[in-house]
């Protein structure tokens, strides 16, 4: 059967403003992961995970980066969305606790590398993942 990134999976045609929201996702992740790669950040956020009480740190960061930089082209082509969206969360989340809300809530303006747009990034991977998981039959 052919990937229709269009189609949820149910079969039913997707509204082209999800499809977009996915594909936006899949841009900033994508974004995110191979910045830390091509700047050489795998090996710090490793030592930082480590220090932070956390086992295989190195290892850790290595996945994480590579589930940023793979992962969001299962997004884009609508495969997996669910399982990836509420994975992402959940690191993202991790991210919140470890590094975002001690920083406060705000990212600029008013603070600096605050929760605010993990927050969003939260939000918007869960309906994403909601969406694709259970089509929302009152559209």
């Amino acid at each position: 059967m052919p990937v229709d990134p269009l189609r949820s999976p149910a079969g039913e045609r997707l509204d082209p403003l999800w499809v977009s929201l996915r594909v936006l996702l899949a841009g900033l992740i994508a974004a995110h992961g191979w910045a830390r790669a091509l700047a050489g950040g795998v090996a710090p956020f490793g030592s930082f995970l480590e220090a932070q009480g956390l086992p295989a740190g190195a290892w850790l960061a290595m996945g994480i980066t590579g589930l940023e930089i793979i992962g969001p082209v299962s997004l884009l082509i609508g495969r997996a969305v669910a399982p990836l969206c509420a994975l992402y969360s959940l690191i993202y989340m991790a991210g919140i606790v470890l590094v975002h809300a001690p920083a406060g809530w705000f990212v600029v303006g008013l603070g600096r590398n605050g929760s605010e747009y993990s927050v969003l990034l939260i939000a918007c991977l869960l309906m994403v993942g909601w969406r694709h998981h259970r089509p929302w039959r009152g559209d």
